[in-house]
């Protein structure tokens, strides 16, 4: 607020007319030499200004929030540069953003899928989960190519349109962490924090709230690598982003909502040595250390991860082979085809994806076949699946069904669903 302020001194001392500055909004941080330094939170700013009032701000944050193109924006360096402005003795040229923003284009795949060897069953989950935004565990040991598939993700993901662009860029401007190159995110962003953050540094906080990693993944990817190394709090704190696509924040003065609309992605060793199930290593783990592990993933947790998949190592022999993997580009086709059915689904629902599916609208979406109704009762019952895990295989098979062109969800998209619940199974060497 210093450039408001000083301006308004002006104005009180008589240096500046007042009905010269009534038709622009002031913002800015104002240097003991006069410069005008850059400010978070620019992009919401601009959003917020009403026509037909124009937002001078710092040069640096001009393109930031010239991005939302129905608002004015004025780019200035330094306080004189301001007054002269007004008195219009120095004219000033409205900032464009560069390039247009009416479209978004197809995002460039820089790491491929075709760069990863095998692994097919789990390339295979990882399209199932970006069909239909699910959340997704891989369980593997150390070296076989989890951290490699989650970072190939979001290139499979189905573009963003402009209003996702301008609320994730909305989210990094208020953290300050947009780049003033590139004012608009226009690929999903993917996060992937270190174990030893904080909570605040994960979901949001501090003493002037801001957003966390869960916030800044919004409409893409937050990875958590070694997951089990991250503090029993801390991944429960996601319960709520997971459930609700928000995260609230409550201080004395005020309660802050963030959204984190996110696909959560988790690694983690199947026991506390890594080698647990691996053909080439001997695990010298027992089975109550395993499950004493495992157990640092809440049960409720556990729930909303909608895919559990086992990431083995793969045999030397497939590295040196020279099969041909598919590439991301074909993978994503698929996913947008399927993506396209599901907005044409729930076009009047107002829901995203189909793991955004609320239990009514699953019961009204999620139509199984005899033969499928029968499978999925019987794995229920052998696995004593939760309500919630229920759900979350029928909300897979409807992604499985929309891949196979298929309206009714039939038994082999369920069988290939219950596949994905690999911690819901018994513990076996």
């Amino acid at each position: 607020m210093d450039l408001g302020i000083a301006l308004g001194i002006l104005v009180a001392e008589g240096s500046l007319p007042q009905e010269a500055i009534l038709q622009y909004v002031f913002v800015g941080e104002l240097a003991l030499d006069g410069r005008i330094k850059s400010i978070p939170g620019a992009l919401s700013m601009a959003m917020a200004i009403q026509a037909p009032q124009s937002l001078v701000l710092p040069h640096d944050n001009a393109a930031q929030a010239a991005v939302v193109e129905k608002t004015t924006v004025y780019g200035v360096h330094t306080l004189p540069e301001v007054v002269e402005f007004i008195k219009g003795v120095q004219p000033l040229q409205p900032t464009r953003p560069h390039p247009p923003t009416s479209h978004t284009l197809l995002p460039i795949i820089e790491e491929d899928f075709s760069d990863v060897v095998g692994q097919f069953q789990a390339k295979r989950a990882l399209e199932v989960a970006a069909a239909g935004g699910h959340n997704l565990l891989m369980i593997g040991p150390p070296g076989s190519g989890k951290t490699r598939l989650a970072q190939r993700l979001t290139g499979i993901l189905s573009p963003m349109g402009f209003q996702e662009c301008l609320e994730a860029s909305q989210i990094h401007s208020v953290a300050g962490t947009l780049s003033p190159q590139s004012p608009l995110l226009t690929t999903r962003p993917f996060r992937a924090p270190h174990h030893t953050i904080s909570e605040a540094g994960l979901v949001g906080g501090g003493s002037v709230p801001r957003p966390g990693e869960v916030s800044l993944a919004h409409h893409g990817v937050l990875f958590l690598d070694e997951a089990l190394e991250f503090k029993r709090t801390l991944l429960d704190s996601l319960r709520q982003p997971l459930e609700n696509g928000t995260v609230t924040l409550t201080r004395v003065q005020a309660s802050l909502t963030f959204p984190a609309q996110i696909m959560l992605v988790v690694a983690m060793n199947p026991c506390p040595c890594g080698y647990f199930g691996d053909a080439t290593h001997e695990c010298l783990c027992t089975p109550h250390q395993i499950r004493r592990y495992r157990s640092r993933l809440s049960g409720p947790l556990l729930d909303r991860l909608d895919i559990h998949i086992e990431v083995p190592a793969v045999p030397v022999k497939d590295l040196t082979g020279g099969t041909r993997n598919e590439q991301s580009q074909t993978i994503r086709e698929r996913v947008i085809e399927a993506r396209r059915r599901q907005f044409e689904r729930y076009r009047e629902d107002h829901v995203l994806n189909n793991a955004r599916l609320k239990p009514k609208q699953i019961k009204k979406y999620c139509q199984l076949d005899a033969a499928g109704k029968t499978l999925l009762d019987q794995a229920v019952s052998r696995l004593g699946l939760s309500a919630r895990a229920y759900g979350r295989i029928l909300r897979v098979a409807r992604t499985i069904a929309d891949l196979g062109h298929a309206d009714m969800i039939q038994a082999n998209h369920v069988a290939e669903a219950v596949q994905y619940r690999a911690l819901d199974r018994p513990l076996s060497p």
